[in-house]
């Protein structure tokens, strides 16, 4: 019955996920950003409101977030986005926005509420910023940052437990180094008092405790760092080596009857078109970074070094294509 199990699911190994660059045929000149975010985590209520819309509707963990999309959590929630290079976690009552995600700017507006930001690297040439009511805060050295904006005093707090970064108001400029915690009034930076950066606890405690995933992750060690939700793959699945296949992974459960493109919906998301949106807590990185095969014995083949391509599924037509 095992093995059953077992060449059942490779022949679905669209969900079994190979973590591989698109065809290179997909590739062009025009085509939209290769970076996307994607919302990895929603506890109690949060809502999504996409780019161009003034409605807002419950957020859908592994919806694709891309500029112009706005995320609120209410009393007693908090979620998850991930990108490329860095992760933001954020607490209840907290308004956040992507004002420009694309190949060389991360650019989010906090506009109450509290965010946490862990940056991995930043490569020459990138930004990432945040802006605040108060300032707009560009992170030079990745770490950890920490921001509280309270609308009621019109103040905005930035802590930096490691890493480095400068905020600009106006006419000013302020470096804030590891080991800082500031609040500042008015936008000119010059109201501000130092504060002491205690030791972590509630929702700072929890946003690093999501963070430690990534520290000693085993897909780590087969996917290219630039993929977006491989530390899920961990929790879900395990990792085996196939003869003429290389590193695959295999999900330690699924449900009953499964298929890719099956357990999930399509969105129509911009610039991308149709895209795929996965039930599955894991179905980010194998719907998106992998291919579809029915020919591998027990899984899709890794290209460790291979490099990853962030943009969504482009179509329903496309999708099927390559799962056949």
């Amino acid at each position: 019955m095992q093995r059953k199990r077992v060449r059942t699911l490779a022949r679905w190994c669209a969900a079994l996920v190979g973590i591989v660059a698109l065809s290179v045929a997909v590739v062009a000149a025009a085509d939209p950003p290769s970076r996307v975010a994607r919302l990895a985590y929603a506890e109690g209520t949060v809502s999504f409101s996409p780019a161009g819309d003034d409605q807002w509707v419950r957020a859908i963990v592994n919806r694709p977030l891309v500029a112009g999309d706005r995320l609120w959590s209410d009393q007693g929630s908090r979620g998850e986005m991930q990108m490329t290079n860095a992760s933001l976690r954020f607490g209840p009552l907290t308004s956040v926005s992507l004002l420009n995600l694309d190949d060389r700017i991360e650019q989010l507006e906090l506009v109450q509420g509290v965010l946490q930001v862990q940056v991995r690297r930043i490569n020459p040439g990138e930004t990432v910023e945040i802006d605040t009511p108060n300032f707009a805060f560009t992170i030079t050295r990745a770490g950890a940052f920490r921001f509280e904006v309270d609308p009621e005093n019109g103040s905005t707090f930035v802590a930096v437990r490691n890493g480095e970064g400068e905020a600009y108001g106006e006419g000013a400029a302020y470096r804030i180094a590891a080991g800082q915690a500031l609040r500042f009034y008015g936008t000119d930076l010059r109201d501000h008092e130092n504060l002491a950066l205690g030791a972590p606890e509630g929702f700072e405690r929890w946003a690093l405790s999501r963070q430690s995933r990534y520290e000693g992750s085993i897909a780590a060690r087969y996917v290219a760092p630039e993929v977006v939700g491989y530390e899920d793959l961990d929790q879900f699945g395990t990792w085996q080596a196939v003869a003429d296949y290389g590193n695959v992974w295999i999900p330690r459960r699924v449900p009953s009857g499964w298929a890719p493109y099956r357990n999930g919906h399509w969105a129509w998301i911009d610039p991308w078109g149709w895209t795929w949106v996965d039930d599955a807590p894991w179905g980010f990185a194998p719907f998106h970074y992998g291919r579809s095969s029915r020919s591998v014995g027990a899984g899709c083949r890794v290209r460790r070094g291979s490099e990853p391509c962030t943009r969504p599924r482009l179509s329903r037509s496309s999708a099927e294509a390559t799962s056949a």
